[in-house]
């Protein structure tokens, strides 16, 4: 038995609300037995179907069940009415619309029609020329110049290059492209030094072509380093003839156009700034002309770009002519630079007159030496500072009395007083003692030099004959360049005494280690000269096995060819 439980009546106007949505409800039974679907009114406006939910609803109350939630109807689905439809046709728009005429008095200006205000004007033509476009004229668009300009007498500016079109993209990253490769070139830190091919001529200079020029490996020893290179960074016309300089040695070992414009240019420059100077400059006591240490130091390196360039036209005899002068009127204000200037133009003074048939005599002492005195460790070349080059300088001055005495056909050849000479000489060298260290490379190339004197000396005043004394001699001679290292400073010095004694080379296997000496001396130090030296031996060679008695004047040979240049 189920007992029921009274919780009292229920609170006045608690109705539910009925909520009816515009889709249908799904229910168990057909639409028309519901009674639900088909609402009905009693006579105070109620709907039985809310009289039956206040029904249900107060039943419920007293029992245990849980009573949803009904809400009541709001909007009906009859209520809801359709849109009539229109007959009016829609708006064609390519028909003009008919617009309706307002009363009174017709306008002076009427309206357009949409169809006309629709209309886009027609854009300008930017295509016309710069002329007509600033006159705001119509252009007919005649190239190169218009028509319409030259019909009113005006001038036609053109047209304006075609633009390609491009993306805001595209300039965005070339603007950030642009900005980014925007370089601005560091001004020059050292007068004269112009480019990055420049500044690799300076860093040779330093680390290559100065050995070649001295004895001095170290950079911190070597005068062209140590002296010259201070003299440079303070002088333009200085620089810029350490760089023609360095530039005709690259030219000489890899040649390159780049090195060969740079040698033009910094030569052109360095002959300008050198003759202003001297313009400028004020003659000394007696009207002579007093030189700068820097333009002294100039001259010394043209003379030494004649050797590096293989010039064989005797350009270096201008300079040559400049120094000696500079040497026997002026002392340089430079102690340092004075020593390096006396051994290096004596040197090539001296050596000037073993290939050349014209030359002065070297004024020096009594004793063979010159007048001045340099320390054999630091000297910079050998054969001046030991004395040897007074013993050569005599020996040249001897050949040119004999040369005489030939070709004015005078018996005998060796007189008395050459004969007097020449013993005079050889008595020097067998009583020279060498100054350098035994068992160094300077001792070993100062020995070679003393065997090159004599054998200059036994091929002046000998037949060009073989001879057992000269074969000793050129292979004592050939020993010595073969003890000397084969790469290095020390080969700076090895042209002179190689061409005296490959000009007394009888022997076919002393010519094939003075072919090797050639070649490792032209791979060492890459001098343009040395190509001309080996090709005069060669020569000299020919006439000794036809037996030519004039194989012993290698200096009228190189008469002969025209040339004039320095075996050093």
């Amino acid at each position: 038995m189920i007992s029921t439980l009274s919780f009292g009546h229920p609170p006045p106007r608690a109705h539910a609300r009925l909520s009816i949505s515009s889709s249908p409800q799904p229910s168990m039974s057909s639409s028309s037995d519901s009674p639900m679907n088909t609402p009905t009114f009693d006579a105070n406006g109620r709907s039985n179907s809310e009289t039956q939910s206040e029904a249900r609803i107060d039943s419920r109350i007293g029992s245990d069940e849980i009573v949803p939630k009904i809400e009541e109807t709001e909007v009906q689905l009859a209520d809801v009415k359709t849109e009539p439809i229109t007959d009016e046709p829609p708006i064609s728009p390519t028909e003009p619309v008919r617009l309706r005429r307002a009363r009174g008095r017709p306008r002076i200006h009427p309206p357009r029609s949409p169809t006309t205000a629709a209309k886009q004007a027609k854009a300008r033509s930017k295509t016309g020329c710069t002329t007509c476009r600033k006159r705001k004229k119509k252009c007919d668009e005649t190239k190169p110049f218009c028509l319409s300009c030259q019909k009113n007498n005006i001038h036609c500016e053109g047209y304006k290059p075609v633009e390609i079109w491009r993306s805001g993209k595209d300039k965005a990253a070339e603007a950030r492209r642009m900005s980014t490769d925007v370089k601005f070139e560091l001004p020059p830190l050292m007068a004269g030094v112009e480019n990055d091919v420049d500044r690799m001529l300076l860093q040779h200079f330093v680390s290559r072509a100065s050995a070649v020029l001295s004895l001095h490996e170290d950079q911190s020893t070597n005068p062209f380093t140590k002296i010259l290179l201070p003299m440079a960074l303070q002088h333009e016309g200085l620089m810029h003839s350490v760089l023609c300089l360095s530039a005709s040695h690259l030219c000489s070992l890899s040649p390159s156009n780049d090195y060969e414009d740079r040698q033009v240019f910094h030569r052109g420059k360095a002959l300008h700034l050198l003759n202003q100077d001297l313009q400028r400059q004020k003659a000394g006591e007696g009207g002579v002309m007093v030189y700068e240490d820097s333009n002294v130091a100039q001259i010394l390196l043209h003379l030494l770009h004649s050797i590096c360039d293989g010039n064989t036209s005797g350009e270096y005899r201008m300079h040559m002519i400049a120094a000696k002068q500079i040497a026997m009127t002026q002392k340089l204000s430079s102690p340092e630079f004075q020593s390096l200037f006396d051994e290096f133009f004596y040197y090539h003074w001296i050596a000037s007159q073993i290939t050349s048939m014209d030359g002065a005599e070297v004024p020096m002492m009594e004793n063979f030496s010159l007048p001045f005195e340099i320390n054999p460790e630091t000297a910079g070349l050998i054969g001046v500072s030991d004395g040897l080059f007074g013993f050569i300088s005599k020996i040249s001055n001897l050949r040119r009395r004999l040369r005489s005495r030939v070709d004015n056909h005078l018996e005998p050849v060796m007189d008395y007083e050459a004969l007097i000479t020449a013993h005079a000489i050889d008595t020097g060298l067998r009583s020279w003692a060498c100054p350098q260290t035994p068992g160094t490379p300077r001792y070993t190339i100062s020995m070679l030099y003393r065997q090159a004197t004599w054998v200059y000396l036994y091929r002046t005043t000998k037949d060009s004959h073989p001879h057992p004394y000269i074969k000793s001699a050129v292979d004592d001679g050939i020993r010595y360049i073969n003890e000397l290292p084969a790469e290095g400073w020390i080969q700076s010095n090895v042209l002179l005494p190689l061409f005296l004694i490959g000009c007394a080379a009888f022997e076919e296997e002393q010519r094939v280690e003075i072919n090797r000496a050639f070649s490792g001396l032209m791979a060492c130090t890459g001098l343009g000269n040395i190509t001309f030296a080996k090709e005069v031996v060669d020569r000299i060679w020919e006439l000794m096995d036809a037996g030519d008695p004039e194989s012993w004047d290698w200096e009228k040979i190189i008469n002969q060819k025209g040339w004039d240049f320095l075996a050093t």
